[in-house]
């Protein structure tokens, strides 16, 4: 990696291949340290990335998802810019979903969205998520090997959140193909591209859901989007159309992508460690916390920003107020002070569970649930209809000298094509 200094995590590509070298050399020189180019305080240590989180009377999430550009509309000036957020949001990048909202807004809509994952309507998913996976593995597997992102992670997790919303299912093939953009291949949010990104980039689910909740208003029916259409803020009021329907779409937008790189990462591991993969067929119960642990050590979300609205002190750093801060999960969760060895990966590493991969306090990821059961799903069918799963050689190179594409952005950490080769037990291989 050349010097430190010069390297421009938001813009440079030689963090997109491996960011590891650049959060260690961070945290050497502070847990929260800022970085030169774009004036971002970067909190790389655990135990103060967990305050950042859990403090939002301090830290607002208005450029949660987009930091430090384009940059907030106007300057930030003086010790308290909290009554220039709430003047200017509308004006941010993505200002109108869930991850962006601060209290007491975000409290209402996150309140919509917990009314859909419920435990029961969670249990009625992870039912479906079996028929669904083997449903793509009969295709997926039937040549004995395949590009696994797009081939299977991808589409099944889109079938498996339209399960979810209750999306009719005539109209996931138009889903499937609308949704089929950019976001696989590190366009949009995040890239490391000069473009300016558009306010909002998810139209199409807005639309649709916005159509699917009124008609369900109007005619109301026995099914999750009538659930979805009736449900009232904790006050008892009801939302706009628009409102629910966005909630819809941050679930859709947010939750699909990111558990795309977390089956990527998670079968990577699987392919490249035959002795993980031997433990994982023989004891089964050790695949929950292989999947925490791949969290911890590939987190999907590379990091989180916040706006302080106050001055405040983190890991002993003055923070003015104004600053932009970035939470960089991947980093925290390889923190030796909270995770012995922090580069290895150990599918029993007891405190695997205590990474901060689907983050922390008010913004902690309501699909975590969701991702998991999809995770271990997908773990448990491979395992059961192969007795082997290897790196594809001819597309990622012999095993001293592997090469991977990852997504070229500062938020997603992933892989953007994964080639694999299966043995297939008997069953499968007729």
């Amino acid at each position: 990696m050349k010097d430190f200094e010069s390297i421009d995590f938001f813009r440079d590509d030689a963090v997109v291949t491996d960011p590891y070298p650049y959060y260690e050399q961070l945290r050497s020189r502070c847990p929260v340290h800022r970085e030169p180019h774009h004036d971002v305080l970067m909190v790389t240590g655990y135990d103060e990335a967990v305050q950042v989180f859990h403090d939002a009377d301090t830290f607002s999430s208005c450029v949660s998802v987009t930091g430090p550009f384009p940059g907030f509309p106007v300057p930030l000036e003086g010790d308290d810019v909290s009554e220039l957020i709430e003047q200017h949001r509308d004006k941010l990048p993505m200002s109108d979903q869930l991850p962006t909202l601060d209290p007491p807004t975000h409290t209402d809509h996150r309140a919509l969205l917990m009314r859909l994952i419920t435990p029961k309507r969670l249990k009625e998913n992870e039912a479906e998520m079996w028929q669904l996976a083997d449903g793509l593995l009969d295709e997926f597997l039937a040549d004995g090997a395949g590009e696994f992102i797009n081939g299977f992670a991808g589409p099944f997790t889109l079938l498996v959140i339209a399960d979810l919303l209750g999306v009719p299912p005539e109209d996931r093939d138009e889903f499937a193909s609308s949704l089929r953009g950019p976001s696989h291949s590190g366009g949009g949010i995040g890239g490391m591209g000069k473009e300016a990104l558009a306010h909002n980039p998810l139209e199409f689910l807005y639309s649709t859901f916005t159509a699917y909740l009124e008609q369900r208003r109007r005619e109301p029916r026995e099914d999750v989007l009538t659930g979805l259409a009736t449900a009232t803020f904790p006050d008892g009021s009801t939302p706009d159309v628009m409102d629910v329907a966005r909630v819809a779409a941050n679930l859709f937008s947010a939750g699909q992508e990111t558990t795309v790189r977390l089956l990527g990462s998670a079968l990577k591991v699987l392919a490249e460690r035959k002795d993980i993969q031997d433990l994982l067929r023989t004891e089964r119960d050790r695949i929950p916390n292989f999947i925490e642990e791949t969290l911890r050590i590939e987190s999907p979300i590379k990091g989180d920003f916040r706006l302080s609205r106050v001055p405040t002190t983190v890991g002993g750093v003055d923070i003015p107020a104004g600053s932009t801060v970035m939470v960089l999960t991947g980093a925290a969760n390889r923190d030796p002070r909270q995770f012995t060895d922090p580069a290895t990966f150990d599918p029993a590493r007891p405190n695997a569970r205590r990474h901060i991969a689907f983050g922390r306090g008010i913004h902690t990821c309501p699909g975590a649930p969701l991702a998991r059961a999809e995770a271990r799903v997908t773990i448990e069918r491979l395992l059961d209809r192969t007795t082997d799963i290897r790196i594809s050689e001819r597309e990622h190179g012999p095993g001293d000298s592997r090469s991977y594409r990852y997504l070229p952005t500062f938020i997603l950490r992933g892989l953007a094509k994964l080639h694999l080769e299966f043995t297939l037990t008997g069953e499968d291989s007729r």
